[in-house]
């Protein structure tokens, strides 16, 4: 089995600044202030005490990127002696929890003479440039899964954030997920399609991942601000429940300006999988009444982040993690591999 770990850019990259909707690094106090002081001003963040504010909150996020997989581990520890599931059954894939017309394209995809321009005829929706839509799962787990999610969010066990920029959800390895429903989906299920689809950016070799459910509710989080993926190819599941608006858009890739991008707009309904490069530029639009859940893979491929740190864009520094990891390697037997590490 292979042991996974963490770029070290995972600690000062990336940080999400809510209030002004932006991304950012942070090495020191006087890199930060070299690189974004102009910027904040101009978003809003005019006095000294705005700036303290936002100072302490990287640090505290900091603070939590460092301690996340222990707390992480603790977390899932306590909430398999305490927790009750309502419905076991959900924790354990299940082939007819799948829409069969999902099941139409593993098929495809796992026969002698599948090819990109075949697939393409059965999927029939490109929703954007290579994002693709297609039934996923039946609405009856979809229910059900639901009901599991709010059993769980309404329980006295403990809760982590599902990243930076979702503030309600649930990681779904701390929930018991990972091995017996997230693993196969991603083995058996989806590599098939994502080994045609996105053979250029890892779809073939997909060897790990991370999984949760994120919630978009009133008087909670509405939207999701423009971002790219900690992954290499992504699955984002509607699961419902009622909810009007939130549609997802896509841009470009991550390096490609923002200035010189023109972004399409995505239906996503309910029961529907959108699959997506990891690095493709998207965002989620306010919903303007009810709930949204949706669950969302992220997929990741040793073999090309181990060239490559799909969050930095350098060659990846690597840190031993225990725990989720972020899906980097030291396979000796992965030649590819061309990079330093840093263990601590």
């Amino acid at each position: 089995m292979k042991k996974f770990y963490t770029c070290n850019c995972y600690f000062r990259d990336n940080i999400f600044l809510k209030e002004y909707k932006l991304h950012v690094r942070f090495v020191s106090e006087r890199q930060f202030r070299t690189d974004y002081e102009n910027i904040l001003r101009s978003l809003g963040c005019v006095s000294e005490s705005q700036f303290r504010d936002v100072l302490g909150k990287i640090h505290a996020e900091i603070e939590r990127r460092q301690n996340h997989k222990l707390k992480s581990a603790e977390r899932a520890a306590t909430i398999k002696e305490i927790y009750t599931p309502l419905h076991q059954h959900v924790y354990h894939l299940q082939e007819s929890f799948l829409a069969p017309e999902f099941l139409q394209l593993v098929k495809y995809c796992t026969s002698s003479n599948a090819t990109v321009e075949g697939l393409m005829k059965l999927i029939q929706t490109e929703a954007a440039p290579r994002v693709f839509r297609f039934p996923m799962f039946q609405k009856e787990f979809c229910k059900d899964f639901i009901e599991e999610l709010e059993h769980f969010e309404q329980s006295d066990a403990p809760k982590g954030r599902p990243n930076t920029m979702n503030n309600y959800g649930i990681l779904l390895d701390e929930l018991g997920f990972d091995e017996s429903f997230i693993t196969p989906l991603r083995e058996v299920y989806l590599r098939p399609l994502t080994a045609l689809l996105y053979s250029d950016c890892g779809g073939s070799c997909l060897d790990s991942h991370k999984a949760f459910v994120v919630k978009y509710a009133m008087r909670e989080d509405l939207d999701l601000s423009y971002h790219y993926d900690n992954a290499e190819v992504t699955l984002n599941v509607s699961l419902g429940k009622d909810f009007t608006e939130g549609n997802l858009f896509f841009g470009d890739m991550r390096q490609v300006p923002l200035s010189e991008t023109e972004c399409a707009e995505v239906e996503h309904h309910v029961t529907e999988g959108l699959l997506h490069r990891g690095q493709h530029m998207h965002g989620a639009l306010p919903i303007s009444l009810g709930t949204r859940w949706n669950l969302i893979i992220w997929m990741r491929a040793s073999r090309e982040r181990n060239k490559l740190c799909p969050m930095c864009g350098k060659r990846p520094t690597l840190v031993e993690s225990h725990g989720i990891s972020d899906g980097f390697t030291m396979d000796p037997d992965d030649t590819s591999s061309n990079w330093s590490c840093s263990l601590t």
